[in-house]
């Protein structure tokens, strides 16, 4: 059987089905059900020209309506400079990969220093790593980090206003290493203390994870936990969007041990979900325990600046029964788009992005409350994102606001949506996205 795309000369299959063992291709894939057999032709077109073809694909491309964004949830539709995605499509950048050999890897181990440098100052510790895979395994890694600190805990709590997509990952790589995750109550939309507390004096705690802002949006306040968590000889980790940290006390000054979360405010494109990058940062004494990649700077024999991979050993990366981690991709593509991001944008453009983000978001908050449609979810302080109740049918309201052209917040349960709105938006876009609403329920009635 000859493939038209595939390299493989009659006499490379042959040779390759000896070695195997077998006779055929079909005896190779024997072991596959007959029920998943794909028997039918392809629904593909007929060959075209590179015009022709050009036209079939921009076709395709227009039956994506985009919407006009009003969620977020963990992913948001933010401003990049267009010089962050064209200086990223380079091929050198594009091509790179695992920088093992300093000596010809300079300019990726460069810009992934600055990177880990950029972000140590955004999250107001120590020192940073690069990179996680997002924001969720992050988090995951963090509670591994929290469990190998401890010398005889194996308990880490975990707030319930965390976001439930991180938790689930968490709970994941909690089960297959021993560590007992237990929540930690909300209360009004926020961690409740007491009953934190009580489950810190109860012992045998190795860390605490929460969220800022939570995942309903709201700004936490957490003076004084880091002492109580450390009274207890547990590690404090602290999960954000990094955006909002523009702004924000950062982990930090809360007293952090960690500090994690997604990257992708970053100014990375939402892109029908991914990729993302998460961060992660902790204090000096925990370096050892950070998993993926740290490039430290140094002199080379000649006196002149050089950048390694440092403070790790090699079988972190390759050998599972050595690793700290067996996250190994350091996502640099993704690192290099959030340093140049960054240096583009400086401290008053990321303020001045977070501020609109800020605004917005209680513009539209204040309006949807106006239409009578919606109540508070909530009393408690929001940043971008905010949550509201909503007397009626959410997945039909949503349904017509797409068929409207928008994207109508998240759902979190039969009668709340969870709205947010980034610099992006206009005031404009929030008056016709709440005029829209209104003509959606006028026309029911």
């Amino acid at each position: 059987m000859n493939y038209k795309y595939f390299p493989h000369t009659e006499d490379d299959l042959k040779q390759m089905l000896e070695k195997s063992g077998v006779s055929s291709l079909e005896e190779l894939y024997a072991d596959v059900s007959e029920a998943i057999h794909f028997k039918d032709e392809y629904d593909l077109p007929e060959a075209k020209s590179e015009i022709e073809l050009r036209e079939y694909l921009r076709a395709l491309a227009q039956l994506d309506a985009p919407l006009t964004v009003f969620a977020g949830a963990g992913c948001y539709d933010h401003y990049a400079p267009s010089i962050v995605q064209n200086l990223i499509e380079r091929s050198e950048f594009l091509t790179s990969y695992t920088p093992y050999q300093a000596e010809i890897s300079q300019g990726t181990l460069h810009y992934i220093f600055e990177y880990q440098s950029m972000m140590a100052e955004l999250t107001g510790m120590d020192i940073s790593n690069a990179s996680m895979y997002d924001g969720a395994t992050a988090t995951a890694e963090a509670v591994m980090m929290a469990f190998s600190a401890a010398k005889k805990a194996a308990k880490v709590l975990v707030s319930e206003t965390l976001d439930p997509k991180v938790r689930r990952v968490v709970d994941t790589y909690a089960h297959f290493h021993g560590i007992d995750i237990v929540s930690i109550a909300q209360k009004d939309g926020v961690t409740d203390r007491e009953d934190m507390l009580q489950k810190l004096v109860d012992g045998g705690v190795a860390g605490v994870v929460v969220q800022a802002p939570n995942y309903y949006g709201i700004i936490e306040d957490f003076t004084g936990l880091a002492d109580a968590i450390h009274e207890q000889k547990a590690l404090f980790i602290i999960n954000s969007v990094a955006a909002d940290l523009a702004v924000l006390k950062t982990p930090g000054e809360w007293g952090a041990d960690i500090a994690v979360g997604e990257g992708q405010s970053l100014g990375i494109p939402m892109s029908f979900g991914g990729p993302g990058i998460g961060y992660m940062c902790c204090n000096e004494k925990l370096i050892r325990k950070m998993p993926g990649r740290i490039v430290g700077m140094t002199k080379d024999n000649r006196g002149q600046r050089a950048f390694v991979l440092t403070l790790q050993a090699r079988e972190q990366h390759i050998r599972r029964q050595k690793a700290t981690s067996n996250i190994c991709s350091n996502q640099s593509l993704m690192a290099l788009y959030v340093t140049i991001y960054l240096s583009v944008m400086g401290r008053q453009g990321l303020r001045e992005a977070a501020e609109l983000s800020y605004a917005g978001a209680h513009e539209l908050y204040d309006k949807l409350i106006a239409t009578g449609y919606f109540k508070p979810k909530f009393q408690q302080p929001f940043f971008n994102e905010f949550c509201l109740t909503y007397d009626g049918d959410v997945d039909d309201l949503q349904e017509q606001c797409t068929e409207w052209g928008y994207m109508a917040g998240v759902k979190i349960d039969e009668h709340t949506i969870m709205f947010a709105v980034t610099e992006q938006r206009t005031s404009d876009e929030i008056d016709d996205f709440v005029g829209s609403i209104i003509e959606i329920k006028t026309q029911e009635a």
